[in-house]
């Protein structure tokens, strides 16, 4: 049996959604656990096209083991018109034989997002994600308020989970809420073996 890890699992079409999931992994880090952070190939809308079964660079694509396997999940996309990006929905269709079989029943997750303006759907996104989750059994986390990132930050961060507005880098309070988050469903996995 192999150790325990929370599972980063994300989409990022530019960067933003990759460099949130970086310090999401410094949180769990940070609570004595595993990281592993895996990504999902870009939908094509050439019905032909395939992806290479590595990519070029970055984190390598997730497999269906490294979901059943996590022992929790923080799940992350840029918006899409207030929802989550077609290829991290394209993922989660295809995974109807863990929900068959439980795999990832009463596991702790949560959710992160990275928007190109305030008001570009982070929480909409962030509840998108979620609903999956749910049907999977897992038991979602936010963050709390006792978390004094949240009440000051002037960019992204949410009580839904972590999140970006879009700039060349995060700010100061969007990492203090993605290590928190991270750290927390590090927390509650422990918990839960």
């Amino acid at each position: 049996m192999s150790k325990p890890y929370v599972l980063v699992l994300y989409y990022s079409r530019h960067g933003h959604v990759k460099m949130l999931a970086d310090q999401l992994a410094q949180g769990i880090e940070s609570a004595g656990m595993e990281a592993r952070l895996r990504t999902v190939p870009a939908v094509s809308t050439v019905c032909e096209a395939t992806a290479e079964s590595i990519p070029d660079s970055g984190d390598i694509y997730c497999s269906e083991d490294d979901l059943a396997n996590c022992s929790g999940l923080l799940l992350g996309s840029p918006t899409r018109f207030g929802n989550m990006a077609a290829p991290l929905k394209y993922f989660l269709d295809g995974t109807a034989g863990l929900w068959m079989n439980g795999a990832l029943i009463n596991k702790p997750a949560g959710a992160f997002t990275s928007t190109s303006s305030l008001h570009g759907g982070q929480e909409s996104t962030l509840l998108t994600m979620m609903v999956p989750l749910l049907h999977h059994g897992m038991v979602f986390t936010g963050l709390p308020y006792s978390e004094p990132a949240l009440s000051a930050t002037t960019t992204g961060g949410t009580p839904y989970g972590a999140s970006h507005i879009e700039a060349d880098n995060l700010s100061d309070h969007e990492i203090q809420i993605c290590q928190t988050q991270g750290k927390r469903i590090a927390l509650l996995a422990a918990k839960l073996l």
